[in-house]
């Protein structure tokens, strides 16, 4: 199940990359954990606590910030658009997977987390390689996807390992983590400005995020 999720939620973020800026696309991504929440108490009967509300409020808010801040520019064509559904799609999948990731973390080693789920994906893929398949030609392109594998496996490994010994909600919040090097690594590589209405935006999604994620304190909670 994890497979087929994590092959859609793959194909539509990055479907969504190349029509939005780095830095825009991993900051609307921030969603995905507050979802989680949500799925968590679907799937694992969590119970959703007011601090959850406050901060899905919080993360609603940041993404209206950054999507807004994309309408109101000239910038903004279909093909941006497309962009921005394909994210949410992918961020839905996203928080889907992080339960998944829990469920399976408690009860396999990574290794074999890893292998199964990067297998089931290859085999999801491979069902539309005839209609979308396109071989690199140059070296290139082949280091460099050859490059994201072995970093992909790499980050399954490490998550399956850290997922089995703490729980998501103590996780979580590392995943934010992200904004600062999408920002980084699309100024250095691809000369994108961060603009200022996608950094309020993922202020106020980390903010939520924080809240969500945040432990009470054990004298507090036995008030």
């Amino acid at each position: 199940m994890r497979g087929v999720v994590v092959s859609f939620m793959g194909w539509s973020f990055f479907y969504a990359l190349v029509r939005l800026p780095l830095a825009e696309a991993i900051a609307l991504s921030f969603i995905a954990p507050l979802i989680a929440l949500y799925l968590a108490a679907v799937l694992l009967g969590e119970s959703i606590q007011r601090k959850a509300i406050i901060a899905a409020f919080l993360g609603l808010a940041g993404v209206i910030v950054i999507v807004g801040g994309r309408i109101g520019r000239e910038s903004l064509t279909q093909e941006a658009g497309i962009g921005l559904l394909a994210l949410m799609l992918s961020a839905v999948l996203y928080a889907w997977n992080l339960v998944l990731q829990r469920q399976q973390a408690l009860v396999a080693k990574p290794s074999e987390v890893s292998t199964f789920q990067n297998g089931i994906v290859a085999l999801t893929l491979l069902a539309g390689a005839p209609f979308l398949l396109v071989l690199p030609a140059d070296a290139r392109t082949w280091i460099d996807l050859t490059s994201g594998a072995a970093m992909a496996v790499a980050a399954a490994l490490f998550l399956s390992w850290a997922y089995a010994r703490a729980e998501a909600q103590v996780l979580v919040p590392i995943e934010y983590t992200g904004f600062l090097w999408a920002a980084l690594f699309g100024w250095l590589i691809f000369g994108e400005e961060v603009s200022l209405t996608t950094a309020a935006g993922a202020v106020l999604i980390v903010i939520g995020c924080w809240i969500a994620t945040r432990q009470t304190p054990p004298e507090q909670a036995s008030v």
